[in-house]
């Protein structure tokens, strides 16, 4: 099913201005090496950045000043700028950057600056507001009595306790036909469900993240790769292995104990273009946002980003909006790429080493 009029494709911007006829500099403005919870930030010259010069920066503008809505205490007093310099040229904008911004390179304790880079996605799932004969699997909002026990069920229990299934009697939010569309939503954290009525009409929403069981992650990939079940942990694999073998998709589902619970959002014509809103608070933009351990980087903090792999070459400027339960790390990143099949291509193959650069105020 291809996305639905207005969602975001994955974004590859094309340049506007020519490439850059500033001169960037080879040494840092400051030599103090700034450290964080789980990574150190060494400093460097702006020379050091591939690509610096000829990335388009109007998608990553935009994503910077909507992380603007609710910035961190060191980059509040910059969003006045960068809400100027949205109608500004790329020029403007680099230049800019290098009066008022300090480039550090993400390294692990053990001075290892190169790390991981992985993808992820809005799905786009046809559901069904009630269950029916072939729309019998539900994605839930959050437990009343959550807090209560921790970790809570597991998602083999949710499955098969009567006081797990009553506990969430009335949470559910709606019903999908796939099992294993519904476990890459809770992964994903995230997406837009095509919703039939109980009177026929059809409308698309968004569900937002609200939670977990407090169970332990465990990737159903690996679980098939250390039995030798596939060659490699991608969900095309996955996908394959699941036509091949019906009668355990429940065995290899519970694999994983972690359950995900979601709240239902409107989704407006405004925002249609734009993707979920990350743990910083503020939208998603499909090519320009990242997850991140916010030990290593905080929410809101530019980022120049660089790797090369199979799937994509990048480098370029992203905005740290959001985390994930995997992201975890020094060099670590989760690459937005969009909404819908087209950006699940990408997403479900990305893996591939990863390089970091935070963009800090003087």
């Amino acid at each position: 099913m291809a996305p639905e009029s207005g969602s975001p494709q994955i974004a590859v911007e094309q340049p506007t201005t020519p490439a850059s006829k500033l001169s960037f500099p080879s040494q840092p403005a400051s030599n103090a090496v700034l450290q964080q919870a789980r990574s150190r930030w060494i400093p460097v010259g702006w020379a050091e950045l591939p690509g610096l010069g000829e990335d388009p920066l109007g998608e990553a503008w935009s994503a910077w000043a909507r992380s603007c809505e609710r910035p961190g205490p060191a980059f509040a007093s910059l969003c006045a700028d960068v809400r100027r310099l949205g109608q500004g040229s790329d020029e403007e904008r680099r230049s800019w950057m290098l009066e008022r911004l300090q480039p550090y390179r993400v390294e692990t304790f053990q001075s290892e600056p190169v790390g991981l880079l992985t993808g992820y996605y809005e799905p786009v799932v046809e559901a069904s507001r009630l269950p029916t004969a072939s729309h019998t699997v539900p994605l839930y909002g959050t437990p009343a009595q959550l807090h209560l026990r921790k970790p809570w069920y597991s998602r083999q229990e949710i499955d098969t306790l009567p006081e797990a299934q009553a506990a969430l009697k009335g949470r559910e939010i709606a019903w999908l036909a796939d099992p294993v569309a519904a476990l890459n939503l809770q992964i994903q954290g995230s997406g837009r469900l095509l919703v039939t009525e109980p009177d026929g009409r059809q409308r698309m929403v968004r569900l937002g993240y609200a939670g977990t069981n407090d169970q332990p992650y465990r990737s159903v990939g690996g679980w098939l790769l250390s039995r030798r079940e596939v060659r490699d942990a991608s969900w095309p694999s996955i996908r394959n292995w699941v036509a091949q073998n019906p009668g355990r998709v429940q065995e290899m589902l519970w694999s994983n104990p972690r359950v995900t619970f979601f709240r239902e959002q409107p989704l407006p014509e405004s925002e249609t273009a734009v993707g979920p809103r990350g743990a910083q608070g503020v939208p998603l933009t499909a090519g320009r946002s990242i997850a991140v351990d916010p030990g290593s980087i905080p929410y809101g903090t530019p980022v120049w980003l660089a790797s090369a792999g199979p799937q994509l070459q990048l480098q370029r400027l992203v905005l740290a909006q959001d985390t994930g339960s995997a992201i975890t790390g020094a060099v670590r990143a989760d690459y937005f790429v969009g909404t819908g099949p087209e950006a699940s291509l990408i997403a479900g193959r990305l893996k591939q080493p990863l390089r970091l650069w935070v963009l800090w105020p003087r």
